[in-house]
């Protein structure tokens, strides 16, 4: 899985939804080792898998392999999906409600457009004081 690959299903995104989470997983590149082994140079597929797990848990690779020494990579996939997915849904649920809610997003850079204004009025107050423009 890659962010700078253009192809959307190269990557989970903030928005996707569960089953096409699980899709992405179950069609990401693996080899046909089935056990999980975490070794970039050699099993780069799966060490990618490995390393989103633990980007998404804290635990470490060697955690994880230890944890996974009784499950094939398709079972691995699931289990990283339902990681990813479980870590996601707070994530998402805001992202739903804002998105739902035009008037939070507007109230909010209005704000910020505000609070913006106010700074650099003040900030070009002193300026031109200190290069003695007023």
């Amino acid at each position: 899985m890659s962010k700078s690959e253009p192809d959307p299903k190269s990557r989970i995104e903030l928005t996707d939804k569960p089953d096409i989470i699980r899709e992405k997983f179950k069609k990401a590149v693996s080899d046909f080792t089935s056990t999980i082994t975490y070794s970039p140079e050699n099993r780069p597929g799966i060490s990618n898998m490995i390393d989103i797990h633990s980007a998404f848990t804290g635990l470490s690779p060697e955690t994880i392999c230890e944890q996974s020494v009784n499950i094939d990579t398709v079972g691995y996939k699931k289990v990283v999906a339902e990681v990813v997915i479980e870590t996601l849904n707070p994530i998402q649920e805001k992202i739903w409600k804002f998105k739902a809610d035009d008037t939070y997003i507007d109230n909010v850079l209005t704000q910020g457009a505000e609070k913006a204004r106010s700074i650099a009025a003040e900030n070009y107050r002193q300026i031109k004081q200190l290069v003695g423009l007023k």
